[in-house]
C-alpha cells in the first residue's frame, strides 16, 4: 500500500474504527479499493462495483455545479441507507473520490472533520498514485 492509500486508510480508521465498511478511491477513469471489511466483501459479492462507483462520477458534475450556484465551497456528501451511511469527498488539487462506508451508529457523525481531516492529508501525500487506478470501467 502506499503511503498516501496508508494515511487515508489510518484516518478513515481513527474516525470510525470497526465501523469502517469499505474505503474506496476513484478519479475520472478507474477506482479501486484501500479498505474492504470482510462481511462487506461477501455482501457486494453480487454487486457491480464499477456501476456503482461510476455513479459516484457524477460527484465531479455535482461538486462543480455546486460551486458554481452557491456562494459557499462544496465539501463532501452524506447518504442514509438502511444498513450503512456513505460519505463522498474529493481531494486534491486534480480532485480523486473517496467514497467511505459506515455502519449506522447511535449518534451521528461528524463528517465534516473527516473531510477537513482528509483534506489535509491530500496536501501532505502525492495523489498522483491514484490517477491511474487498478480496475478501469473502459
Amino acid at each position: 500500500m502506499s503511503d498516501a492509500a496508508s494515511r487515508i486508510v489510518d484516518t478513515v480508521r481513527a474516525f470510525a474504527g470497526d465501523a469502517l465498511r469499505d474505503l474506496w478511491v476513484f478519479d475520472r477513469h478507474g477506482y479501486e479499493h484501500l479498505y474492504l471489511r470482510e462481511d462487506v466483501a461477501d455482501a457486494i459479492d453480487s454487486v457491480d462495483v464499477a456501476k456503482f462507483i461510476d455513479n459516484e462520477r457524477f460527484g465531479y458534475v455535482t461538486r462543480d455545479t455546486y460551486e458554481a450556484l452557491y456562494y459557499a465551497e462544496y465539501g463532501y456528501t452524506v447518504r442514509g441507507f438502511d444498513e450503512f451511511e456513505q460519505f463522498r469527498t474529493f481531494v486534491g488539487d486534480h480532485p480523486v473520490g473517496l467514497l467511505a462506508g459506515f455502519d449506522r451508529g447511535p449518534a451521528g457523525r461528524d463528517f465534516a472533520t473527516l473531510n477537513d481531516q482528509l483534506q489535509e492529508v491530500a496536501e501532505d501525500v502525492d495523489l498522483t498514485t491514484f490517477v491511474t487506478a487498478t480496475e478501469s470501467l473502459d
